[in-house]
């Protein structure tokens, strides 16, 4: 499997998906970068030279794009700055509730969470005994 930046890259994807397994890199910005290399998007990443794939991690180095590490870092910080000081946004975030303005009345189950049970309670059935007793007249 080749390897840029760390992470190794699926090798029978086009390069151009392939790319989009560094977190922070799509396939918008993939296209964009092989084209200004030269290597072609159709081209599988096990068919890339060691010269090819030197050329992809200094062109991504030299972008100035934050990728993996350091953008999951950034974005956590930003999370976390929300959540200190005490904004709508940073107690969604803390809540584990959505943080966008949709609806949680249904749905939302990906921030929620599976749902609770407990919540219905169901009537045990009457016993046939029970049923078929006679019960005493009242006076």
């Amino acid at each position: 499997m080749p390897r840029i930046l760390g992470v190794d890259i699926p090798k029978e994807k086009r390069i151009e998906i392939s790319l989009s397994y560094l977190y922070g890199l799509g396939r918008a910005s993939s296209n964009k970068l092989l084209k200004e290399i030269g290597i072609e998007p159709a081209k599988r990443a096990k068919d890339l030279s060691e010269e090819e794939i030197s050329r992809i991690t200094n062109t991504l180095q030299k972008s100035g794009l934050r990728l993996e590490g350091d953008l999951r870092r950034d974005i956590s910080q930003n999370i976390k700055r929300l959540m200190d000081i005490g904004s709508y946004r940073g107690m969604r975030h803390k809540k584990g509730l959505p943080a966008r303005g949709q609806r949680t009345r249904t749905n939302a189950r990906t921030r929620k969470g599976p749902r609770r049970g407990g919540m219905a309670v169901i009537k045990k059935a009457d016993s046939p005994a029970k049923a078929a007793s006679p019960k005493p007249a009242g006076k």
